[in-house]
């Protein structure tokens, strides 16, 4: 057996190090896939290559189904938002502007990926500005969200960076910072809107009339919490993860053939589409605006109301990322389709094994999953390195479907959507 060469951090964490250095062609916050395998070019660049693509959104057939998202004309606060974003623009290098500022119909917003990108992105990289107007993006951020809600963005920001801390390498690129800020429109307007993307973060927000829209989101981390090091005491998905388990553990043995797609998380077990390390088991990553995808797993009817109400407590971590009024308006849109989602599960349930879930409804499609290692050194799944992702099916990712309905309302010529 071969001697491993020794870590040189003093710090000691609870996961496998990688068996060497420099493994992957990432370099100064960019991806090289010219220098990986075909299948992990391909998962890795699928946001670039289809976010020209006509949007659809995703969908069960194809076919968005209308009426799903109502235009609430009334008006939202958004005065903290607006004027956070105005000081932000105000602040940010003239040299910046033309990349950080874009049209509201710019295509950019399709554009992302939650590794690195494999191309130069829009926006302005928060590591590479003063910290006065870093912290000024931040601001836009945090108004625009929930307080847990940021404070899960951020504590992913900083495991990205305890990342870099633990394996020692990739320090021009595991960091705090190296995530791209790009506001769309202009702040104030009935429609305009802001995008966060980097590693294991990829937020888009919109704001239509009286609605916030965050879809789609893309947060993970790897590992979830670290209690050692620069970074101690961050951490992030726990309830995401918890709540989850805690849904799985209600469901009865007599359930499980409506909801359990599999019992094993390992690569052997699993089919090939489902076994790849970047991807693994969720579907609706980047690239996957127009996803078909058939419902799974068991409705909510089929449930006892102590599963449902777990059910819905599980949904609201996710909902619960918007300001609270927004946060309330999604659940009831949620509530109202409850008849219609559905819930499914593959892998196992004890205290430490991994797992992914989904659940699908016509406004919702909400992504769990556990991945192997890609900077730490596990070659199988494992509970510290977790994926979510929410999407608004039926046309309203990026907003488009609200955006749509306050462009016909008000008569507005041009672009009748986002990118």
């Amino acid at each position: 057996m071969t001697e491993q060469p020794p870590h040189s951090h003093p710090h000691t964490y609870d996961f496998p190090l990688p068996p060497a250095k420099g493994i992957h062609p990432v370099a100064e916050g960019y991806l090289h896939p010219t220098f990986m395998p075909p299948e992990a070019e391909a998962a890795l660049t699928a946001g670039l290559r289809h976010y020209t693509d006509p949007f659809v959104g995703v969908t069960t057939d194809g076919t968005p189904k209308p009426g799903l998202y109502e235009f609430d004309p009334t008006t939202q606060d958004l005065s903290e938002a607006i004027a956070a974003a105005r000081t932000y623009l105000e602040l940010l290098p003239p040299s910046h502007r033309h990349m950080g500022n874009l049209p509201m119909d710019s295509a950019q917003w399709r554009l992302w990926t939650n590794a690195f990108p494999s191309w130069v992105p829009t926006g302005a990289r928060l590591g590479g500005l003063d910290a006065e107007v870093r912290e000024s993006a931040l601001k836009v951020m945090q108004v625009s969200l929930s307080p847990e809600g940021y404070r899960t963005v951020r504590e992913a920001m900083k495991l990205n960076a305890a990342l870099g801390d633990i394996i020692d390498d990739y320090r021009d690129t595991l960091t705090e910072f190296n995530y791209w800020f790009t506001i769309f429109g202009h702040p104030g307007e009935d429609a305009w809107g802001w995008k966060l993307m980097g590693h294991h973060v990829a937020l888009h927000c919109v704001f239509v009339g009286a609605h916030t829209v965050l879809a789609p989101t893309f947060i993970g981390a790897e590992p979830t919490k670290v209690t050692t090091g620069p970074y101690a005491g961050s951490e992030t998905l726990t309830a995401e993860t918890d709540l989850g388990l805690a849904l799985r553990r209600v469901l009865t043995t007599d359930q499980e053939s409506r909801f359990l797609l599999g019992t094993s998380m390992l690569s052997k077990d699993l089919p090939p589409e489902l076994a790849g390390p970047f991807n693994g088991r969720h579907l609706g990553g980047a690239g996957s605006d127009n996803l078909v995808l058939a419902p799974e797993g068991i409705t909510a009817p089929e449930l006892t109301k102590p599963q449902r109400e777990r059910l819905l407590r599980l949904v609201e971590v996710y909902m619960g990322r918007l300001p609270a009024p927004q946060a309330a308006r999604r659940m009831r849109q949620f509530e109202h389709h409850l008849d219609d989602t559905y819930f499914a599960w593959r892998g196992g349930h004890g205290d430490t094994s991994p797992f992914y879930y989904r659940i699908h409804s016509p406004v919702a499609l909400i992504e769990y999953d556990n991945h192997p290692g890609i900077f730490l050194g596990n070659t199988e799944p494992e509970r510290f390195h977790v994926h979510t992702i929410v999407r608004e099916p039926n046309g309203n990712d990026y907003g488009r479907n609200l955006l749509a309905q306050h462009y016909a309302e008000h008569h507005q010529k041009g672009s009748s959507h986002v990118g």
